[in-house]
C-alpha cells in the first residue's frame, strides 16, 4: 500500500473511532473516558498498520508491538481512573468557557476534544505509521537503540503509576506531596516515561526514507506534557491543595530523572 494510500485509511479509522466516541459521550454527558481512548486508539493506529503495510518485517513488529503494549497499559490505567474518579474538571472547564460562547454542548466535544484529539493522535502516531511503510533499510543500531529507548520509558512509566496509586491507596497519605520512588527524581516521571517510548518508536522509524519528519510526532508530545495540557495544569491544581508542593518543587527535577536538590 502507498504511503499516501495508508495514511488516508488511518485517518478514516481514526474519524470513525472518534465519531463513536463522541456518540458515546453525548449519551453519558461526559468525555472523560477520551483520556484512556487517546492511547486505545493510537494502539489500533499501531496495529492496522502492521497488516496494512508491507513493512521490512521486524521493524514493523517493533512498532506495532511496542505501540500496542504501551495503549494497553497507559489506556487500562486510565480507564480505570475515570471508572473510580468520575468526570474529570478539565474538560468540565473547558465545555463550560465553550457553550458559555455559544456551542452548543455536542458541537463543543465533537470539534474540541473528539475533533481535535483526533488530529493530533494521527500526528503524534507518525513513527508508527511511516515508520512500517518501507520494505528498506533492514532495522539496524539506530532502530535497536530506539527499541530499547521506548522499552525503557514503558517500564518507567508503568512503575511510576503503580507507585503513585499505591502511595494514593494509603489514607495517611491524604493531602501530602508524593515525594517517593521515581517521584524523588522528577515530578512527572510517568510523562517522562511515555515520551521516552514515543522518542524511542520515532528513532525506530527514523532509519527509513524520510523518517526523520515523524519526530515530529515525539516532540509534539513532549511540548505537550511540559507545557501544555500536561505538566501545567496537574501543577497548577496541586500547588493550590497540596501545602507542600512549593518545596517539591524546589528540590525535584521538573521532567528529566535528576537527584533532588536537597541531597
Amino acid at each position: 500500500m502507498a504511503l499516501s494510500s495508508l495514511l488516508l485509511l488511518n485517518a478514516a479509522v481514526v474519524a470513525g473511532l472518534m465519531v463513536g466516541l463522541w456518540l458515546l459521550a453525548l449519551k453519558l454527558r461526559d468525555v472523560s473516558f477520551i483520556d484512556a481512548f487517546w492511547a486505545f486508539n493510537m494502539g489500533v493506529v499501531g496495529v492496522v498498520t502492521y497488516f496494512a503495510a508491507d513493512g521490512d518485517p521486524t521493524r514493523q513488529a517493533l512498532l506495532a508491538g511496542l505501540c500496542a503494549a504501551w495503549a494497553l497499559r497507559l489506556g487500562g490505567h486510565l480507564s480505570a481512573r475515570w471508572l473510580r474518579n468520575g468526570e474529570d474538571k478539565r474538560y468540565q472547564s473547558l465545555l463550560a468557557r465553550l457553550t458559555a460562547r455559544g456551542l452548543s454542548w455536542p458541537l463543543a466535544t465533537l470539534i474540541f476534544v473528539f475533533g481535535l484529539q483526533g488530529a493530533l493522535l494521527l500526528l503524534v502516531c507518525l513513527p508508527v505509521q511511516i515508520g512500517q511503510a518501507f520494505s528498506h533499510p533492514p532495522i539496524g543500531w539506530l532502530g535497536w537503540a530506539g527499541t530499547t529507548l521506548a522499552a525503557f520509558g514503558l517500564i518507567f512509566e508503568a512503575i511510576a503509576d503503580h507507585q503513585l496509586e499505591q502511595f494514593k491507596s494509603d489514607p495517611a497519605n491524604a493531602g501530602q506531596v508524593m515525594d517517593r520512588g521515581l517521584w524523588r527524581y522528577t515530578r512527572h516521571p510517568n510523562y517522562f516515561g511515555d515520551a521516552c517510548v514515543w522518542w524511542g518508536l520515532g528513532l525506530i522509524a527514523c532509519e527509513v526514507p524520510g523518517g526523520w519528519i515523524t519526530l515530529a510526532g515525539p516532540a509534539f508530545l513532549t511540548f505537550t506534557l511540559m507545557k501544555w495540557s500536561g505538566a501545567p495544569l496537574l501543577e497548577k491544581g496541586m500547588a493550590s491543595s497540596r501545602p507542600g508542593y512549593a518545596d517539591y518543587v524546589r528540590r525535584t527535577s521538573g521532567f528529566v530523572p535528576w537527584p533532588p536538590r536537597d541531597g
